[in-house]
């Protein structure tokens, strides 16, 4: 294993043990500091259809499910998609609850507002390890295309474009 694999192996359980601490707070009632704000936010986004009791369970089950696949180091792709797809939609009480988020201004933020602007820094995380996972799916097809190079010329390769080949 290499410094960089290590380094993204890291990542990886850190934002796992985040996504798990959290996530295991809203199976208990009135733990979790988010939890009135993502009922609320999960009314908004379905227009009431879930009840918030069935809504805080179904988020902490997403959110101890992606931190139990990063510290396990399963199903990467896949893990880190339903993460960053999580991770945008805590943004979405900027829209629906301003007033919860900001103080006077735009750049006061309120507690709250701070809890879903460090989301930032995991989506810059999760980037970091697709493009890992970019990177290795790319090393890992490359020394089969230059084992085919040396053998015969293939006009294909020179008009080679990602993901028309």
């Amino acid at each position: 294993m290499n410094l960089q694999n290590i380094k993204n192996r890291y990542l990886q359980i850190s934002i796992g043990l985040v996504y798990l601490w959290f996530g295991a707070l809203k199976f208990f009632p009135n733990v979790s500091p988010a939890e009135e704000l993502a009922t609320n936010t999960i009314g908004e986004l379905t227009f009431s259809m879930i009840p918030p009791s069935i809504s805080i369970i179904m988020l902490a089950l997403w959110e101890v499910t992606v931190g139990l696949f990063f510290l396990l180091n399963l199903h990467k792709k896949f893990t880190i998609r339903v993460a960053v797809v999580h991770m945008l939609l805590t943004f979405t009480p900027l829209y629906f609850f301003p007033d919860l988020i900001f103080n006077d201004s735009i750049l006061s933020l309120t507690l709250l507002g701070q809890y879903i602007i460090k989301n930032l820094i995991i989506l810059g995380a999760l980037g970091v390890l697709w493009l890992e996972l970019i990177q290795e799916n790319t090393s890992a097809k490359q020394p089969e295309e230059e084992l085919v190079s040396e053998t015969r010329f293939d006009p294909r390769r020179v008009f080679k474009f990602r993901g028309l080949h």
